[in-house]
């Protein structure tokens, strides 16, 4: 169940990042979409097993970044603000705007020995992988009548 679970989360999220793509690849249609969705990679690394998430946040004040991790999920939310007294615009490409991002993990994690640092415009997360739980012994049951 558990396994089913993932596999439609993570089909939630390949679609939500093929609509950003169409995004970047129909340039008439850029100026009808709002607000910023920041990019993320995830990566496992040995020694100790972990899940390493980058998230990249050019602009954004990371006092206002909140990061939400669960066992199976992490979520980063935010705003990138538009600089004020900039004059008049004469071209607009850079997004702005709040943002929110999920990020469905392929492993359980612990998400109290997670940390998260930023720097130069990247936020980067590292979550410890969860111990698994030492498999249960086989115990014979006797089977008795009455």
């Amino acid at each position: 169940m558990e396994k089913r679970r993932r596999e439609l989360e993570n089909a939630a999220e390949e679609i939500e990042q093929l609509f950003a793509d169409l995004w970047q690849v129909f340039p008439f249609s850029r100026g009808m979409r709002r607000g910023y969705r920041p990019e993320a990679d995830v990566y496992r690394t040995e020694d100790p097993p972990s899940l390493t998430v980058v998230v990249e946040l050019p602009g954004v004040d990371p006092n206002e970044v909140k990061v939400i991790a669960s066992p199976q999920a992490l979520l980063i939310a935010g705003e990138r603000k538009r600089p004020k007294d900039c004059g008049q615009y004469q071209q607009l490409e850079i997004e702005y705007g709040s943002f929110q991002r999920q990020v469905t993990l392929a492993e359980d994690v612990d998400p109290e020995q997670a940390t998260a640092t930023y720097e130069r415009g990247f936020l980067t997360i590292k979550l410890p992988i969860a111990p698994r739980p030492a498999p249960a012994e086989r115990i014979a049951i006797v089977v008795t009548s009455r």
